[in-house]
């Protein structure tokens, strides 16, 4: 028995699913989100800002440029606290919609959507492809697989020429390609991201969902009662069978479902939606579009198959009562959370200074003394401008009479900063001798410039100056 049951799921993985084409409401939803999520990845690359690409991750320069704002390493807690908001934006969504995401933005039903969409534009649609699978090899079952997936590895190798163009100049990246003049790794990531498009999207498919996605795994404990989940209405569908479509199947004991098979038959990951809520379903309402018009067609009430929650379904609630409890206090805390850190995110990244200044003593020599009865000390200053325009610093110090900063091979105690840059600037601060006793004293290293837009930006930082005996 046991073995009978390893078998059974060793063939369930290793089947294929040939899901059938639908129109509706739903069908339309997942084509749209399918064109502008591409519309954003494969366009993003391409715009320009101020004559450079408005998004580009450059690791080389550790810069990541989005649009008018570049962010450094020292920025990593935005990053943090942006993954922190997709995390608790992930819950929301599974709280009110169950896997909402999964069914329409995640890239894995995406690129399946795309690949799916050429199979049946060169095979045919689900019947027509299980009889070219199933027939033997001949010249146009030849013809047919090969222009598919030529097809395949032109939207494959697109794509990961795309997101190599995320991290390289997409335009550089294009003139390198055709003089076959890219690095190692560009090779390496843009066929490995082209050959995990063609695998996932072409042949894995529902796979990744069902055995591979953590997601499914643990969305269960992110959904309740009140939760918008594809359900089918056992009360009103069974029991199921087939009649005419002038019968009275109530007076012959039937429930509404005509038992067709049309929800499972386009169900992308195959299972039967009449089974109840599972982890496998991804909630892209293609049965509901099937299980709609076949209700259409025999004159029935739609929704036999619908958004709805399991409460409103047990219960006999209207839509309105089910919307009515979207709103319930774990919901509602999710959105409160979320809001009060993009409102955070959001005005941190507006206040934030543009100038930073990070104080390195030079441990080599503590002090020492120079003619004219001073003794400096040697420092190096890390000098970011994170801004568009240049800025023309003023060093100073404070803390003990009569410091004065010396930039080496400076004019003077000003420095010129171009935009987007990271300098290592050495300096001397210099003091009268006697003026304070042997021994390191705090002080102030402070840096100021004005902003094109007349902003003054000042940052001053600590760090310690050292009196010999």
């Amino acid at each position: 028995m046991q073995s009978d049951t390893l078998e059974h799921t060793i063939d369930e993985v290793r089947g294929k699913i040939h899901p059938r084409s639908v129109s509706g409401v739903f069908a339309r939803w997942r084509v749209v989100f399918v064109f502008l999520t591409q519309l954003v990845f494969y366009g993003m690359p391409w715009l320009q800002w101020n004559g450079r690409q408005a998004v580009l991750f450059d690791l080389g320069a550790r810069k990541f440029y989005l649009f008018g704002l570049v962010l450094w390493p020292q920025d990593v807690v935005y990053l943090a606290v942006l993954l922190v908001i997709s995390a608790l934006s992930l819950f929301l969504f599974t709280a009110v919609a169950g896997r909402l995401f999964c069914g329409y933005a995640c890239p894995q039903t995406v690129y399946t959507e795309i690949f799916m969409w050429i199979e049946r534009r060169v095979e045919g649609d689900r019947l027509a492809r299980i009889r070219l699978d199933a027939a033997p090899w001949s010249l146009r079952k030849l013809r047919l697989k090969l222009a598919k997936h030529a097809l395949w590895i032109v939207v494959a190798w697109w794509t990961g020429y795309t997101f190599i163009g995320y991290f390289t100049p997409i335009r550089d990246l294009g003139a390198a390609l055709l003089a076959l003049q890219l690095g190692p790794w560009q090779w390496f990531w843009m066929l490995f991201y082209g050959f995990a498009t063609w695998g996932n999207a072409g042949f894995m498919r529902e796979a990744v969902c069902k055995y591979m996605c953590p997601y499914a795994r643990f969305q269960s404990v992110m959904v309740d009662p009140d939760t918008f989940v594809v359900t089918y209405d056992q009360g009103r569908g069974e029991p199921r069978g087939g009649r005419s479509r002038k019968a009275d199947h109530r007076a012959a004991g039937l429930g509404d479902c005509v038992d067709c098979s049309l929800c499972v038959q386009v169900c992308p990951t195959g299972i039967d939606i009449r089974d109840g809520l599972q982890y496998l379903c991804i909630g892209c309402g293609a049965c509901v579009d099937a299980c709609d018009q076949v209700m259409g067609k025999m004159q029935y009430p739609a929704g036999l198959i619908r958004y709805t929650s399991q409460r409103a379904v047990q219960e006999g609630w209207s839509a309105r009562q089910a919307r009515a409890r979207l709103l319930r206090p774990r919901v509602l805390i999710y959105a409160a959370i979320i809001l009060a850190l993009s409102a955070a995110f959001v005005a941190s990244l507006a206040l934030r200074s543009p100038l930073r200044v990070d104080v390195i003593r030079d441990r080599g020599v503590l002090a020492r003394e120079v003619p004219g009865g001073m003794v400096e000390n040697v420092y190096r200053l890390q000098l970011i401008n994170t801004s568009d325009a240049p800025m023309r610093l003023h060093l100073a110090a404070g803390g003990l009479p009569g410091l004065a900063v010396h930039a080496e091979r400076q004019a003077g105690p000003d420095i010129l900063l171009e935009p987007y840059a990271n300098r290592l600037v050495p300096v001397v601060i210099r003091a009268p001798a006697g003026t304070a006793a042997p021994g390191p004293h705090p002080i102030q290293v402070q840096a100021r410039a004005q902003t094109p837009d007349g902003r003054l930006v000042e940052r001053s930082e600590p760090s310690s100056f050292y009196m010999p005996d």
